[in-house]
């Protein structure tokens, strides 16, 4: 009887063992697995930051720089662009108020973040120079950067190396119009619209 007893005990300890034994693999398992899958995911703040944050506030733009030194980079992005299309024989571009509010308001909204930086609403730009603009071709070109002496030609040069956007600034337009728009982080946003008047333009 005794030793039943004794065999009985043993079996309740070794199953006692084997269960504690379980409980501790899994649970170490499972405390890898979970630290494995947190190194697995993306610095979401990383990817965050790579992109226009929406920070600054809608008049940031001309608070944070001089709205004649915006003024003076929109002048030099046309200046530059017409000497471009003078050495390769084409005529200049007219500079137009009524393009430029529209391409300012582009760069403002990208540099806060309204919209990503890219096109989105061109559309619409156009639709609204339409009612004052009577055109047959439109087209636009953005640039953003940071930390240049003169941003202004930095843009420029860049918009120079790529092909679509040096055939906009090649293309068969006569109106443009400039929008500069610099946020709170020191980014300047750069929008220029390319317009061609149809034949009964006003």
């Amino acid at each position: 009887m005794e030793k039943r007893q004794k065999a009985k005990i043993e079996r309740q300890k070794k199953e006692s063992l084997n269960n504690f034994s379980f409980f501790y693999l899994f649970t170490f398992y499972f405390l890898l697995s979970a630290v494995v899958g947190c190194d697995s995911l993306p610095n979401i703040r990383e990817i965050q930051s790579s992109k226009p944050t929406a920070t600054a506030s809608p008049n940031s733009g001309s608070q944070t720089s001089p709205s004649n030194s915006l003024n003076a980079l929109e002048k030099s992005i046309d200046q530059q662009v017409n000497e471009y299309r003078k050495s390769r024989n084409l005529p200049p571009l007219t500079l137009d108020d009524r393009i430029s509010e529209q391409a300012k308001i582009h760069s403002q909204a990208m540099a806060n973040g309204k919209v990503p930086f890219s096109h989105e609403g061109f559309e619409q730009r156009v639709k609204a120079i339409a009612k004052s603009i009577n055109y047959r071709s439109s087209a636009e070109n953005v640039a953003f950067n940071q930390g240049f002496s003169d941003p202004a030609t930095q843009a420029v040069q860049g918009w120079l190396k790529s092909p679509g956007h040096l055939k906009n600034i090649e293309g068969d337009f006569d109106l443009t119009g400039v929008g500069v728009i610099k946020n709170a982080q020191g980014e300047f946003y750069f929008t220029q619209i390319f317009i061609k008047r149809s034949r009964y333009g006003f």
